[in-house]
C-alpha cells in the first residue's frame, strides 16, 4: 500500500501553502533511534535548515546509541528524556509543522505522545511501517519502501527541491539507506534504492567512511559481549528452523552494555543456514524488549502484533512483554508448534 499526499493536487497545494507560511518546525523519530530514524531525522533537519524557517529542531524521545554519535547535526538533537524536556515541550507547543519520521503509531515516541497529539502544528508522517495510525494531516507512506530515508529523499523530490539537499543531508540519508537495507542486501533493496544512493554519492557521500563509522567502532566490552552471546546464549531449534537469544539485566550489566550495544545481534541467528526466524529477548527497565527477524514470506510483524504487542515490517519487527524473561521465552516456545508448518514451508 502506498499513500503519498503529493499525488493529490489539492493536498499538495495545501501542504505547499502550510510549508511556505510556517516559521517553526519540529522533527521527531521513534524512541531508541536506529540508523534510519536518525538518518531520516537529521537528513531532513539539514535540508530544512537551508530554507526560510525561523527555527528547525530535531527532538529524540530517548537518548541515542554511541554508534550514531558521529552523524552531522547530532550535537543539535534535543533529547526529551533529559534535562531538555521543558525546552522540548516549548518547541512542540510553538511549532507550525511537525514531521513524524519512521514511526506509524504515536506510542512509538513514548512519553512525547501526548505533546505530539496536543501540538497545534500541522503533522506530516513519513514512514514505511505497516498499519499506520491516522493522526497526521499529511501522510507520505509506503510499506514497500526500504527505509524512511528513501521516502524523505522522494518527498524532497516530489516538492521539487532535490538540488537543496547538501552534503550533510546526503550523508544522513545514505546512512538510513545503508542500515535499513542491511548494507543493500535485504529484499526491499530496489533499483530505486540504488538510484537514490547514487545521487547521494554525487552530493559528496563517501561510502567506506559511513560504513566504518557505523560498523567498525566497537568497544572491547561489546566484542566480548558478542562473543559471550554467540558462544553461550544462542539457541538453535532445528525442528522449527528458529534461533533465539535471551539476555538478563544482570548479563547486560556484567558486560557494561550501553544503549545500542545489542543493536543488530538478532541478525546473527539468520546467518545460520536454513533458519527462518530469529528472536532476541532483552530484560531492561522492567520490560522484556523483543526483536524478531525472518526471511522469505514468514511475517514476524504479524507474529509480534498477535502475541507480543508489537509490529513493524514483514521480516523485521519488535515487541515487548510485561512478564518475566523466563515466562516470555516460555510463551514464545509454546507458540512455535502452531507456526511449525509455516516455518518449515519457507524455501531453504
Amino acid at each position: 500500500m502506498v499513500k503519498y499526499f503529493s499525488d493529490s493536487p489539492q493536498e499538495l497545494a495545501d501542504f505547499q501553502s502550510d510549508f511556505k507560511n510556517a516559521r517553526k518546525v519540529v522533527i521527531t523519530s521513534h524512541q531508541n533511534p536506529d540508523g534510519d530514524a536518525f538518518g531520516s531525522g537529521l537528513g531532513l533537519y539539514a535540508y530544512l535548515k537551508t530554507l526560510h524557517f525561523d527555527s528547525v529542531a530535531f527532538i529524540s524521545p530517548t537518548d541515542y546509541a554511541d554508534f550514531l554519535g558521529w552523524m552531522p547535526g547530532v550535537s543539535d538533537v534535543v533529547v526529551y528524556e533529559s534535562d531538555q524536556k521543558e525546552y522540548a515541550e516549548k518547541l512542540m507547543a510553538e511549532a507550525d509543522l511537525f514531521f513524524c519520521l519512521d514511526f506509524s503509531a504515536a506510542a512509538r515516541i513514548k512519553d512525547m505522545k501526548d505533546s505530539l497529539l496536543a501540538s497545534p502544528a500541522k503533522k506530516i508522517v513519513i514512514d514505511h511501517h505497516e498499519q499506520p495510525e491516522d493522526f497526521a494531516d499529511y501522510i507520505f507512506w509506503n510499506e514497500k519502501a526500504s527505509s524512511t530515508c528513501e521516502l524523505v529523499y522522494q518527498f524532497i523530490d516530489k516538492i521539487g527541491d532535490v538540488e537543496q539537499i547538501n552534503q550533510e543531508s546526503a550523508i544522513c540519508l545514505y546512512t538510513g539507506l545503508l542500515t535499513d537495507t542491511g548494507s543493500f542486501k535485504y529484499e526491499a533493496t530496489s533499483p530505486e534504492v540504488h538510484r537514490i544512493a547514487g545521487l547521494l554519492l554525487a552530493k559528496g557521500v563517501v561510502p567506506n567512511q559511513i560504513h566504518r563509522s557505523l560498523f567498525d567502532n566497537n568497544t572491547l566490552d561489546r566484542l566480548k559481549f558478542l562473543g559471550y552471546i554467540l558462544n553461550k546464549k544462542l539457541v538453535y531449534l532445528p525442528e522449527f528452523r528458529v534461533c533465539y537469544i535471551k539476555l538478563s539485566q544482570k548479563e547486560l550489566q556484567k558486560f557494561n552494555s550501553k544503549t545500542g550495544d545489542t543493536e543488530g545481534i538478532v541478525n546473527y541467528g539468520l546467518s545460520m543456514a536454513g533458519v527462518v526466524m530469529s528472536a532476541i529477548f532483552i530484560e531492561k527497565d522492567g520490560l522484556i524488549k523483543i526483536s524478531f527477524r525472518s526471511v522469505d514470506d514468514f511475517s514476524v510483524s504479524d507474529f509480534s502484533r498477535e502475541h507480543f504487542e508489537g509490529g513493524g515490517h514483514k521480516n523485521a519487527a519488535g515487541g515487548r512483554s510485561k512478564q518475566s524473561l523466563e515466562e516470555t521465552v516460555e510463551k514464545f516456545l509454546n507458540l512455535l508448534p502452531y507456526y511449525k508448518n509455516q516455518l518449515l514451508l519457507q524455501p531453504k
